[in-house]
């Protein structure tokens, strides 16, 4: 018989005919095939998918034959997902699937056949599948079938049925059902469900045999332990001279010289080990965590160099500039140096945190301490730390358990007071395991550490004479009660003249050696210089130093194709030849004075930046819009802006009702990086202010602050890293809050000399600075490499 029905997919349940299936439909494809049966006569066909973890399949990805269902009751549960009664009554085969948005197909029924058999064959195979079925219930722990069913199971006596039954309740694979299903011959269907029934007791039987084994090893393993001690008393009545594991292990301890809770636990955990048997897993996981306490440093110690004049001469060698992290160490080694040998001395070690962009060189300064004192180094990255079990380690309950990254980091420095680098502590995260950032308060906490417990190790450890230094690109992402246990130090970017004595003193020498170019080819500081001004912006050297590598690599195989003999010098124009087109854009015509373009400036991670604002003001109904990824607090700066300049309009000669005809757009370029942050509130409205008198502002002038409604122009933070970006930009004029003053005495000498700073307490000064243009610099495009002169050279360090 021919049917066209709605066909809902089933992952791995096998509905037979003749039975009884509760079936949960929870996709939407399925919830609109049963919503059609419900609507039709409530009939359905079931189909198992091939492969059950497809979540949509196709019909491709479904077995030909299915269950033709009479739906009997629908529940809706809690969460959404509809249980259905279904009453098997037909094997169908797909003919073919029809179009539409939910799954349905014109099917076939299977008429049931029987083959002529012997007189009573039937009979005798329906006595074996029965008792085979009550074997198998009986020996499978995973078949819960009481006995009302099993007595009514006893009682049917034609093999269809009977097959159909006996598959459903069966544990079997979807496969094994779904052949069971596919057979029409009720006799073949019947002998094949007792072929599964008889594989399934022959693996119950092998269960059974392995446990007997497994026994008896026990068994064996106990009565192995047993003559292992009393081999270990003879040999003591013997008095032989024959060290066993335990007393190998004893001496150890002695040797290491342990805390007294150290020597404590590393003896009863030997006592322990004396007790096992020699083969048993928890035996090695004793050895593996006394293997671990022994090889921990308890009392091994660097000496110290403690010579402010030797670190500060290794410091310089290693590093130009840096001049606050370089203060605070010295100040740390004068200290030491002052106390060392004082009886009841206990001066703590500093945790600093070295904050600032990629590429300034936190890391390799954290090189460089260790090496000035003397000191082990030990570096950690916490990039993508998100288990607190990575810096406490795993308690010994779980197979394989190991200490934390902080132990296993001393046991590499093998001392207890190395240089302890805990790299990208802003870049951790937490999830269901812990909060790896909440461990690190005890590590990171003077008064705490020297109590530390490891999960593992399950006993104190002393960190205090370690001397932990971490190294972040943000503070923002740093938990509040982590960032109070360390001493911030920020490391603003390079200047233009420090990345060029950086690459003359230390990176242009490194890569023409690793490239194998000595007395082959030499780089001049014009070179140097259009590859920081022209191919990088950046606050560090990273990419500086990757693109002299890359003129490196080309002049390498240039020398190879004897493009040169001698020494090659790569000046400016060479290095445009090797390197390429520019990537950045030449900012002249930005300069000049324009009607609603103002340049910001603002901080991120990887430095200082200039921000450059659109305005534009156009005939329409006061709508406002604000482009280009602005976060919450940009947009509520650019409504402000907004608002006061509504309050002053007749101050700065705009129409009364401007805000009702007229549509103002303000978009902050590079569209494609979110910005955020109350900085940009100046800049954006003296954009606004410009649109809409239709004057045009100063280009040469950068300018960041906040704006309150009042007109109050307020600080802000990053000043250094912004004056930076503005003098790499070529600006030579920018203007800051009052409030932020005081900020620039952190600015190089240099970059001040080169700029104009203006500072203001209110909007109305920025206006009369910026709508000023008759007294607007002429722009002069920056000289070209080639006529730099070199900055002056370093002077030497102290003796």
């Amino acid at each position: 018989m021919d049917w066209e029905l709605p066909v809902i997919a089933l992952r791995t349940q096998v509905v037979l005919p003749r039975t009884l299936e509760n079936v949960d439909v929870g996709r939407p494809k399925s919830k609109r095939a049963l919503e059609e049966a419900q609507a039709a006569d409530n009939r359905v066909l079931l189909v198992v998918q091939r492969e059950p973890r497809v979540d949509d399949p196709t019909g491709e990805e479904l077995y030909d034959v299915g269950t033709l269902c009479v739906i009997k009751q629908v529940i809706r549960l809690p969460d959404d997902t509809l249980q259905v009664l279904v009453e098997g009554r037909d094997r169908a085969r797909i003919e073919s699937y029809l179009p539409g948005p939910s799954l349905r197909a014109s099917v076939r029924t299977i008429p049931e056949t029987t083959a002529e058999r012997p007189p009573g064959e039937v009979a005798a195979v329906v006595e074996q599948v029965k008792s085979a079925f009550g074997e198998y219930a009986q020996q499978n722990k995973n078949l819960r079938l009481d006995s009302f069913h099993l007595e009514n199971l006893k009682g049917l006596k034609e093999a269809g049925p009977l097959a159909d039954v006996v598959a459903k309740y069966a544990t079997w694979e979807p496969a094994d059902k779904q052949a069971a299903l596919e057979e029409p011959d009720t006799l073949r269907r019947l002998e094949l469900v007792l072929g599964f029934l008889t594989r399934d007791l022959e693996r119950f039987d092998t269960e059974k045999q392995v446990s007997a084994r497994v026994k008896q090893q026990m068994d064996a393993n106990q009565r192995e332990y047993y003559l292992r001690e009393q081999m270990k008393a003879i040999q003591r009545e013997l008095g032989s001279d024959d060290a066993s594991e335990a007393e190998e292990l004893r001496a150890k301890v002695e040797e290491k010289q342990l805390p007294e809770a150290a020597r404590e636990r590393a003896i009863k955990e030997i006592e322990r080990l004396e007790k096992m048997a020699g083969g048993s897993p928890e035996a090695t996981v004793v050895r593996t965590y006394l293997d671990v306490l022994l090889d921990l440093p308890w009392t091994e110690i660097d000496d110290e160099h403690l010579d402010v004049a030797h670190t500060e001469r290794v410091l310089n060698e290693d590093h130009h500039a840096l001049e606050e992290p370089k203060e605070r160490i010295l100040e740390f080694l004068a200290v030491r140096q002052l106390t060392s040998g004082r009886e009841g001395t206990d001066y703590k070690a500093p945790i600093l945190c070295l904050v600032g962009p990629p590429g300034v060189g936190k890391t390799s300064l954290g090189k460089s301490i260790a090496r000035s004192m003397n000191r082990a180094f030990v570096r950690m990255s916490l990039g993508g730390v998100r288990d607190e079990a990575e810096i406490r380690g795993h308690r010994r309950t779980y197979i394989g358990s190991l200490p934390g990254r902080i132990l296993q980091g001393m046991k590499t420095a093998a001392k207890v007071n190395p240089v302890f680098l805990l790299d990208e502590v802003d870049k951790m995260t937490a999830d269901f395991r812990g909060d790896p950032s909440s461990a690190l308060l005890e590590v990171l906490d003077p008064e705490q550490n020297d109590t530390f417990a490891d999960h593992y190790l399950e006993i104190p450890y002393d960190l205090s004479k370690v001397m932990f230094i971490t190294t972040a690109n943000t503070l923002s992402t740093i938990p509040r009660a982590l960032l109070d246990r360390m001493e911030v130090i920020q490391i603003a970017g390079y200047t233009l003249d420090e990345k060029l004595v950086i690459a003359r003193q230390y990176r242009v020498p490194r890569q023409i050696t690793d490239h194998g170019l000595e007395d082959r080819l030499s780089i001049t500081d014009g070179a140097i210089k259009r590859i920081v001004t022209e191919y990088t912006r950046e606050a560090g050297v990273r990419s500086m130093d990757r693109l002299i590598a890359k003129v490196c690599r080309k002049s390498a195989k240039a020398f190879l194709d004897g493009a040169w003999e001698g020494v090659r010098e790569v000046d400016g124009d060479l290095a445009r030849e090797l390197l390429g087109v520019p990537p950045y854009r030449d900012e002249a015509t930005e300069m000049q004075p324009q009607v609603g373009l103002t340049h910001g400036l603002a901080w991120t991670s990887v430095g200082g930046v200039t921000l450059d604002v659109e305005a534009v003001a156009i005939p329409g109904k006061g709508k406002i819009a604000l482009t280009g990824q602005l976060g919450d607090v940009m947009k509520e700066s650019a409504q402000a802006a907004i608002a006061y300049l509504r309050k002053h309009q007749a101050e700065y000669g705009l129409a009364a009702d401007f805000y009702e005809n007229r549509d103002i757009h303000v978009h902050v370029l590079e569209g494609a990086t979110p910005k955020d942050g109350p900085s940009a509130g100046i800049a954006i409205a003296t954009a606004v202010a410009s649109a809409l008198t239709g004057r045009p502002v100063r280009g040469d002038i950068a300018m960041t602050g906040e704006i309150t409604l009042r007109g109050r122009v307020l600080p802000i933070g990053g000043v250094k890293e912004k004056l930076l970006a503005a003098h790499q930009a070529g600006i030579k004029h920018v203007i800051i809050p009052d409030g932020n003053e005081a900020n620039l005495e952190d600015v190089p000498d240099p970059i001040l000399a080169d700029l104009k700073v203006t500072s203001v307490k209110t909007f109305k000064e920025v206006l009369d600075i910026m709508l000023d243009t008759e007294d607007a610099a002429v722009y002069e495009p920056p000289p070209s490499a080639a006529d730099v002169p070199p900055p002056r050279p370093r002077p030497a360090p102290p003796a």
